[in-house]
């Protein structure tokens, strides 16, 4: 089993945004950078794979010198090489384009893991738009994946009001999410894999020409939450009245 997993580096939940040039740019000063959130379901899940049924997982990235820190803590979680395609992703076409040119010059790849979006700019498009470029099978919003033999696997995915049941054959790209694996399972580096992860190959490709279809013209953060008024807990006619009359949801 050769799995290829789609990592996505995006700056820590915990940070502070901001933005400069009039709100055009975005500020990295002080950022932390992490694995993104979704594709840490998937890391794990490609983790469980190799464990249950062998294999190799190769970590693939498109981003600038940065970007490695984040890689070598996937290679020291588990993966067995890395790739990082030398460019700025500057938007998800971009992106898309880069990942579906490395696939179709190694498309020996059983399984694609990427997580559902990136929690930088949730647009939610690379693995879509890679699996068109490439015309391998995608599904998304994938909450539970089992290998029934060799080729073939069960898909969970998450749709409105449920979960939709789906056997495919293998290569298969999927877009994986809270639930692909259990939260407790979460793979954290050891110092082990840490000192071992110094020693996995890092190959960095040169980007392919490619339009960059998108422009940002400007950032605008979420408007400041308003005042709150606090009532007693007994006081259930105050309550009502402000319900009513103030917030006028009743």
């Amino acid at each position: 089993m050769k799995i290829l997993f789609l990592m996505s580096s995006v700056p820590d939940t915990t940070s502070k945004i901001n933005f400069t040039d009039n709100n055009t740019r975005f500020d990295e000063t002080g950022i932390q950078y992490v694995i993104n959130p979704h594709d840490e379901f998937g890391l794990t899940k490609a983790m469980q794979i190799k464990e249950k049924h062998g294999g190799e997982i190769v970590v693939l990235n498109v981003g600038v010198a940065k970007t490695e820190p984040v890689i070598r803590k996937v290679l020291a979680i588990g993966a067995d090489k890395a790739v990082r395609i030398d460019a700025d992703p500057k938007d998800s076409y971009f992106t898309a384009v880069q990942i579906a040119d490395y696939i179709k010059k190694n498309n020996d790849f059983d399984l694609i893991i990427a997580g559902k979006e990136s929690l930088d700019y949730n647009g939610g498009m690379v693995h879509g738009l890679v699996a068109a470029m490439t015309g391998i099978k995608f599904i998304n919003a994938v909450i539970g994946l089992e290998l029934k033999d060799g080729k073939t696997v069960e898909v969970a995915r998450e749709i409105d009001g449920g979960k939709e049941i789906i056997e495919t054959s293998l290569p298969l790209i999927i877009g994986g999410q809270k639930g692909l694996v259990k939260e407790e399972e979460l793979r954290i580096p050891n110092m082990r894999g840490i000192m071992m992860a110094r020693k996995k190959p890092l190959e960095v490709l040169p980007a392919v020409e490619s339009p960059v279809k998108t422009k940002i013209d400007k950032f605008e953060k979420p408007a400041a939450k308003g005042s709150i008024k606090l009532v007693d807990k007994d006081n259930l006619d105050e309550l009502i009245d402000l319900l009513h009359n103030d917030a006028k949801v009743i």
